[in-house]
């Protein structure tokens, strides 16, 4: 299968899924342009204002709340419990990228820093790539697993006081 087949199948696929929005099929009927070309012309721009920085913070942190607050609210709704953790765990990776962001004030050290950001961002927000999960059992799990460690003795605030009440050479 050559590159140009694969490629118009991805279209064909990308089209059947847009069709199940009636605005942009009434957009198709009224423009005649098709959905697909328009939604994928619209991300072009959208990559393109982001790796020139025009509007970059808005734009990816746009992306970086917008998109996953609609699957986490659609989570909330649903009666299933994976999805759940999942948009948790995303939840906590972006703040935890928003923070480090701020601390050590990324922007101005790395070039075409939104852009990375972007991909970044993207990667973690997606479903099917489970990015988010990824950084959390990388970097954030083994660091913070001490003070969350299931002993079943009672609630995390329980454990991180008796920990901080030892550490303080009290005890209870």
């Amino acid at each position: 299968m050559s590159f140009q087949d694969r490629a118009q199948h991805q279209i064909s696929q990308l089209d059947k899924e847009l069709s199940k929005y009636p605005t942009l099929n009434n957009f198709e009927r009224q423009t005649s342009v098709p959905k697909v070309y328009m939604v994928l012309g619209l991300g072009v721009l959208y990559f393109f204002l982001i790796f020139f920085n025009i509007a970059g913070e808005f734009l990816v942190n746009t992306a970086g709340f917008v998109i996953p607050a609609y699957y986490s609210l659609n989570a909330l709704f649903s009666s299933g419990k994976a999805d759940d953790t999942q948009w948790l765990t995303y939840w906590v990776t972006y703040a935890f990228l928003t923070v480090f962001e701020s601390a050590i004030n990324a922007v101005y050290w790395f070039p075409f820093y939104y852009t990375f950001k972007f991909v970044l961002v993207l990667w973690m927000a997606l479903p099917q790539t489970g990015g988010a999960v990824i950084v959390f059992r990388s970097l954030i799990q083994p660091v913070f697993s001490r003070f969350f460690a299931e002993t079943g003795t009672g609630s995390t605030s329980t454990n991180l006081r008796s920990q901080a009440d030892q550490a303080a050479g009290k005890s209870i």
